[in-house]
């Protein structure tokens, strides 16, 4: 493969509170926020509270997911009394990192979540930007002490519904397993490393470092999967099998079991072998998403270095 150039990364946003009820973010960008960290080396550094309404108490969202507000056609769509707060601050966050898709966007934002469920560090991409994986690959080896996968969501730009989808380069960081409400110093710590590791790359790359050819492999969401339920009632009948508990991305076979009825019987999988992320994820209730069924996949990367005027 040929290398390839980009335009120097001179600016970061690193985003917490996007559910506020994830606690690593909202801390971690309260930290930066106290100790003025808003330009380091060559990289100026904007720090974001997504959501300060949900954040105050300690909510997911108010209104609606923000999360799930940051396609064209809702950042598009005219506000009136009857908008969601969530969806308004969606396009005051446009206006701020954006306009999405635009020369004006910020170089790189990051988007920081936990998760209920045993995700490790989870780095989630949208498409198959080379700048991003290369920072993928680049704290893969940079972290020994907790699992580096990634994500892989296929969806076009315009129906990108996540905040991180504003920058002109982005990603959102998953780690887990945390419960909502709650800050853990391990989580903590973990976060911080990955983003200062980022930071770090962001350096060596503006300041003319060439990463090297190479692959890495990340996951591709395929399907979603809900929990069996009552026919009549709606009701969830059966909830993860122990078997599937805590082990996300570990390679689903026909006839393993996924779920275990409320009566004792074992639901089993069905059709072809898959690895299994977000298992039990608790935001995911309200979603009828018991968890994502993925292919894994090699990306090939080609070296990468700044672009010269």
């Amino acid at each position: 493969m040929e290398s390839v150039s980009f335009p120097p990364q001179s600016s970061i946003a690193i985003c917490g509170g996007t559910h506020g009820n994830e606690m690593t973010g909202v801390y971690l960008v309260r930290e930066m926020q106290k100790h003025k960290v808003d330009k380091i080396g060559s990289v100026s550094i904007s720090t974001v509270l997504s959501n300060p309404r949900a954040v105050d108490v300690c909510r997911r969202y108010t209104e609606t997911d923000l999360n799930r507000c940051f396609t064209d056609a809702l950042l598009s769509s005219p506000i009136t009394d009857s908008t969601p707060y969530e969806v308004r601050r969606a396009q005051e966050l446009n206006a701020q990192l954006g306009p999405k898709g635009s020369e004006k966007a910020v170089d790189m934002l990051i988007d920081l979540h936990n998760t209920t469920a045993n995700m490790g560090l989870c780095l989630i991409f949208y498409t198959a930007d080379y700048l991003p994986l290369q920072i993928f690959k680049y704290i893969q080896n940079k972290m020994s002490s907790v699992p580096v996968r990634a994500m892989q969501l296929d969806i076009p730009l315009s129906d990108a519904y996540s905040l991180d989808s504003l920058g002109k380069h982005s990603f959102s960081i998953e780690v887990g397993p945390q419960p909502n409400g709650v800050l853990r110093a391990d989580i903590f710590n973990i976060v911080k490393e990955a983003v200062d590791h980022t930071i770090a790359w962001l350096q060596e790359f503006n300041s003319g470092s060439t990463f090297e050819a190479g692959e890495v492999e990340a996951f591709t969401v395929v399907k979603s999967v809900d929990y069996p339920r009552d026919p009549v009632t709606g009701e969830i009948s059966a909830a993860i099998h122990p078997q599937l508990q805590d082990n996300d991305f570990k390679l689903l076979k026909p006839g393993d079991p996924i779920f275990l009825s409320f009566t004792g019987e074992t639901v089993k999988h069905e059709g072809e072998e898959l690895y299994p992320l977000f298992v039990n994820e608790c935001a995911y209730y309200e979603k009828k998403i018991a968890f994502h069924l993925a292919q894994k996949r090699t990306f090939k990367l080609p070296s990468i270095h700044m672009k010269k005027d």
